[in-house]
């Protein structure tokens, strides 16, 4: 049912809850079995970007990756949960260890009888079919397992806007070369096309999206969780995200990655000509749900430009990132995650060069206290004053 998203309420966790909701909402889709068959190994390809606790809206919540661990199981599959948390230099046991226990996936796994992923090689596979890249480094058990189920948060997204099935997709990108990744596709299209291919490479079979408290504001790690009451299902993640995004009150043109799928004819723009199942968008919509401001992309005036002028450029209308001392403790996180390495520690304070940073944000992502914000000029914020 390529097109179709199913739309279920979910009003909390309660696990019992959950499942029925996932099977409510897999059974409009033809249900489990439609996607998973007897003997296969499934990999559960869940948001898991850092270690935070379920009720902080980070990761996906394990009541909804045990949910479907259990119908896979009960299709005559085996479940695997997996995913590569970001900012780490090393993809190591001990790193998915601290992850797993910290955000509920370990009990999950325990509960459904699922396995929990603990094959940490790096894999290099040829793509020539991508846009953007002809080579993947990914996670191994992307090329082990026989299907993939990809299990996604809806939050908001400071460079891409909105996080949902497409982007979720780059979890399959081993920990700190997803750092790479960023210092490679800068611009935020690029890096929308990435995350395209890199959809297209993984072929998940079905994607089923947590939706039951999401990420408001300024996410994908520091916004704030805000109540949705959904499981949002499809088995064309691109079709997902154009309802999902509608249901917080985007537009399709305003998501990167849903308007690079759209030029691909992936999708549409709009969920006019999808299929959507259960309840009505309209019917569930959050209209005043907290988005972050649209990113401008102004790198063109990179290339015309003298280097001192760009820089002046960069200080009126780019975001930077803002430190506040206050909350930082010291723990160096962001140094580590940082692609172009513009940050370094200095009386265990974190100092950024601005001539070395490219703005992608992973500092604002990946500091375990929300110590790092997005600082948007006043000129930035004049550009986009009622974009919000």
């Amino acid at each position: 049912m390529a097109g179709s998203v199913s739309l279920v309420r979910c009003v909390d966790y309660d696990f019992q809850s959950v499942k029925a909701s996932v099977r409510q909402s897999l059974e409009l889709l033809g249900g489990i079995s439609a996607f998973v068959k007897p003997g296969e190994r499934v990999l559960l390809k869940v948001n898991l970007l850092m270690k935070r606790k379920p009720e902080k809206a980070t990761t996906t919540h394990p009541a909804v990756a045990r949910a479907l661990a259990e119908l896979v199981r009960e299709a005559g599959g085996t479940p695997v949960i997996g995913d590569s948390p970001g900012g780490y230099h090393f993809y190591t046991a001990s790193t998915l260890r601290s992850v797993y226990e910290t955000c509920g996936m370990a009990e999950a796994a325990r509960e459904s009888g699922a396995e929990l992923n603990w094959d940490t090689e790096v894999v290099d596979v040829p793509y020539p079919e991508g846009r953007r890249v002809k080579l993947v480094k990914t996670i191994r058990p992307v090329l082990e397992v026989d299907k993939i189920i990809n299990v996604p948060k809806l939050k908001t997204h400071g460079m891409t806007v909105y996080s949902g099935a497409v982007k979720n997709l780059f979890g399959i990108i081993p920990g700190r070369y997803k750092g790479e990744y960023h210092l490679r596709f800068e611009d935020v299209d690029d890096f929308a096309d990435l995350l395209v291919d890199l959809c297209l490479f993984a072929k998940p079979v079905l994607s089923v999206m947590d939706a039951v408290v999401a990420m408001e504001g300024y996410g994908p790690t520091n916004g704030r969780p805000r109540p949705v009451g959904l499981i949002i299902s499809s088995p064309d993640p691109y079709a997902l995200d154009v309802v999902a995004a509608e249901v917080i009150g985007l537009k399709g043109r305003q998501v990167p990655t849903i308007r690079k799928s759209a030029e691909r004819g992936l999708c549409p723009l709009t969920g006019e000509r999808l299929i959507v199942l259960g309840q009505r968008v309209q019917d569930v919509a959050v209209p005043t749900f907290s988005k972050p401001t649209v990113r401008v992309a102004l790198n063109y005036y990179g290339l015309l430009l003298p280097a001192a002028l760009k820089r002046w450029l960069d200080n009126l209308v780019k975001p930077k990132p803002r430190l506040d001392p206050d909350a930082c403790s010291g723990c160096g996180e962001c140094e580590k995650g940082c692609p172009p390495k513009a940050i370094r520690m200095m009386d265990q304070r974190p100092l950024v060069d601005m001539d070395l940073c490219i703005r992608c944000f992973c500092c604002n992502e990946l500091c375990p206290r929300g110590a790092f914000a997005i600082a948007r000029p006043w000129f930035l914020r004049l550009l986009l004053r009622g974009s919000e």
